[in-house]
Parts: structure tokens; sequence; C-alpha cells
């Protein structure tokens, strides 16, 4: 796998941006990734110093619409952590 094919997208939300005070930021990575992939793939894309990688599996969850009643995909995402100093411009100003 390419490693630019890894990082899917980063994921905003309010406890995510509460990490960033802590050098942890979250991206929605592909399924088949693994830690040693995803930290290769941050570093090349944003050129920062990874520290650990931890991987979370998202399971789907069911939905509905009116009557019809679906489920939504389960993905992965990863927590990554960098070195003190590092950050990412992607994040700042969120």
């Amino acid at each position: 796998m390419h490693s630019y094919e890894v990082l899917q997208r980063p994921v905003i939300t309010e406890k995510n941006t509460l990490l960033i005070e802590h050098n942890k930021y979250t991206f929605e990575v592909a399924r088949s990734a693994n830690k040693p992939q995803i930290k290769e793939a941050v570093e090349k894309a944003f050129k920062v110093k990874v520290v650990s990688v931890n991987v979370i599996h998202v399971p789907g969850k069911m939905r509905r619409a009116g009557r019809r009643r679906g489920m939504t995909s389960s993905w992965k995402k990863a927590v990554v952590t960098l070195e003190p100093g590092n950050k990412i411009e992607l994040f700042e100003g969120v």
C-alpha cells in the first residue's frame, strides 16, 4: 500500500481538538493499514516526527431513514502522538 493511500481524512471533533493540546492528532485511515504504515504516512505527508500510533476499529451503526433501516460502514481511526515541538498545520485554527 502506498503511503498516501493510508491517510483518508482528518477526524475533527470536540474531543479530538482537545487532544491537540497534548500533541495527539486523529485520522481516518485505510482498514488494511497497520501502525508502521500509518507512522510512515504521517511523517512523510506532514514532515513531523511520530512517537506512537494508537489504532481504533469503529464499528458501523444502525441508522434509519423513515421506515428503511441500514448500517453505516465500519472504519478505522488512528490517534498519532507527535514529538514535543512538532505540530500539524492542517489542524491549526479549528
